[in-house]
């Protein structure tokens, strides 16, 4: 591809990727977003339609099946494609450059297919920013062009076709995965979530989610009850978020299951209650997206009793399901919530008010932003989505409103949002650098502005805490301390063999800088260490305060590139 770049005069040939890399993606979403739309409702309705006894082994022998084949899939097929996908995206731009093997993307899809048109009480958007990130990176790398940028643009494509919010999607790129509302990539951010948004609304029409119907103006006395649902929401974001890591941590642990099968466990939980659900008030909106359900709801309105019936249900299938490793998001799941939560407080609220028709419809959109916004924690696109799906700006006060105390609800509860804790129960700490613009001032930087504040060091070398180290950890290479004292550096490799065989592992010469030194003073030494693992001490000869690998060094440059 590269003699065809060439033939693209030097000024347009960004821009001109950029626009392949969103319709592409665009492309892709649709086929999700359809596949998994057309064999749900080919699955599920047909279910429903059957007696009792039918619809309980039939959904049974769905969502088991799915469960298994997906769980096989993230499993043993392509470990990399294991996940939601957001938070791997998020570690693939700053630890690797950008790079998600192109086997990952294809298994993705296919596994995100089965989850959720199995039954899986998960969203698409996870898959589809992972499918779409992946798929542009491998296309930049085939072109020989940047790979982050790729991957940050097909993600924003990719998400602004998954719910036609083009706005939602620039902010929540931009909020989450960069991490920088200012950064150098906005415009490709931007053109690439407009192609992404055109494609879809080209193929599928404006709104691909849930249908949702005009608004007249709100009465003054729903501002009375919009703190109340926005509490709701957020409580019930925080809920999700505590529940669902806490299962996650709790079923890596579990050393008698296989992993493969930890996705049929979420499912079994699932069928349990979503038929229980679906017994009761005939609703199917456990199982899946649960898109139709929130429509119906929204279209027509929903008593607090049902309401109350599918936020519980909801919330407890969701936890279940990606607590044990399912194959999908988390923005239908706390969409779903947090509506909800909103016709709950309207239905209770009619007690004391006399609230209308659209005074309902905010609740309910307030509770949406809020449930969203307390798990993300990204207000911009809380507010964004909402709005984009309503197009109504005479919700946006409730939205503000709810927002503002979404994120004190969560601040509260904890310091880091839902995919970071992710990536730090899987071993990630992203560290976002951001390099200066000038070589010379890139040459002077100190080498504790490249380093890991909080190293994962060997205390230990039995062998069940090394093996416990490698369960928990996916780094290569780990700095030895023992009783106090610096031994050397490990390989994982290394460790592994010594594990088989027995005895302990040989541990390679350590190389170590002062954090007050620069890149600098530092390259002719860079070549001394056999691991490409460098400790770093704030005094000569006091204790490691950070380490820094060659990665770390390669991918700060490309920042610098950028």
């Amino acid at each position: 591809m590269r003699p065809i770049l060439k033939k693209i005069p030097e000024r347009i040939q960004l821009p001109s990727l950029t626009v392949l890399f969103g319709i592409v993606s665009g492309l892709v979403t649709v086929a999700f977003l359809l596949t998994v739309n057309r064999l749900y409702h080919l699955i599920w309705y047909r279910l429903a339609t059957l007696n009792t006894s039918d619809f309980l082994l039939g959904s049974l022998a769905v969502i088991g099946s799915s469960s298994i084949a997906s769980g096989i899939l993230m499993a043993k097929v392509q470990p990399d494609a294991a996940g939601s996908g957001v938070p791997q995206l998020k570690a693939a731009y700053w630890t690797e450059l950008g790079r998600i093997p192109f086997r990952a993307v294809i298994v993705k899809f296919v596994g995100g297919v089965l989850a959720l048109a199995g039954g899986a009480s998960l969203g698409r958007e996870g898959p589809t920013v992972f499918i779409t990130g992946g798929l542009s990176s491998n296309l930049a790398g085939w072109m020989g062009v940047n790979r982050r940028q790729a991957a940050a643009s097909g993600a924003a494509a990719g998400l602004a076709a998954a719910f036609n919010t083009p706005l939602a999607a620039i902010s929540f790129v931009l909020e989450e995965i960069l991490g920088d509302l200012k950064s150098r990539l906005l415009g490709s951010v931007v053109l690439a979530s407009v192609c992404g948004a055109f494609v879809v609304y080209a193929l599928v029409g404006k709104q691909p989610s849930f249908s949702m119907p005009l608004m007249d103006k709100a009465s003054w006395q729903v501002y009375l009850i919009v703190p109340m649902a926005a509490l709701l929401g957020s409580l019930a974001g925080v809920i999700f978020q505590r529940g669902s890591l806490d299962l996650r941590f709790t079923m890596r642990k579990v050393r008698k299951l296989p992993s493969w099968l930890h996705p049929l466990v979420g499912g079994l939980a699932t069928w349990v209650i979503g038929c229980a659900v679906f017994l009761s008030c005939h609703r199917l909106g456990v199982f899946g997206l649960g898109y139709d359900d929130l429509s119906d709801a929204l279209l027509h309105g929903l008593g607090w009793k049902i309401a109350a019936c599918l936020a519980v249900a909801k919330l407890a299938a969701s936890i279940a399901s990606y607590g044990t490793g399912g194959c999908g998001g988390i923005f239908s799941p706390t969409l779903f919530i947090g509506a909800m939560c909103g016709f709950f407080a309207a239905g209770i609220s009619r007690h004391w008010l006399q609230l209308t028709s659209t005074d309902e419809l905010v609740l309910a959109a307030t509770g949406m932003s809020a449930c969203f916004g307390a798990t993300v924690r990204a207000p911009f696109t809380a507010i964004l989505m909402i709005f984009e799906m309503t197009h109504q700006f005479g919700v946006v006060p409730a939205l503000l409103l709810g927002t503002l105390i979404s994120q004190l609800v969560a601040r509260l509860a904890g310091r880091s949002n839902f995919y970071e804790e992710v990536l730090l129960q899987e071993g990630h700490e992203i560290h976002k650098i951001s390099p200066p613009r000038d070589l010379q001032g890139w040459r002077n930087v100190p080498v504790s502005a490249l380093s890991n504040k909080k190293p994962v060091a060997i205390t230990n070398l039995a062998p069940h805490a090394l093996r416990e180290l490698l369960s928990q950890y996916p780094y290569g290479r780990f700095p030895v301390i023992l009783n106090g004292t610096l031994q050397g550096v490990a390989r994982r490799e290394v460790i592994e063999q010594t594990l088989d065989a027995g005895g302990e592992p040989k541990l390679d010469k350590p190389v170590i800088f002062s954090a007050k030194q620069s890149l600098q003073e530092i390259e002719p030494n860079l070549i001394d260490s056999s691991t490409g693992l460098f400790l770093v001490v704030e005094t000569e000869g006091g204790p490691i305060s950070g380490i820094f690998t060659l990665h770390d060094l390669l991918r700060t440059q490309a920042t610098l590139l950028e």
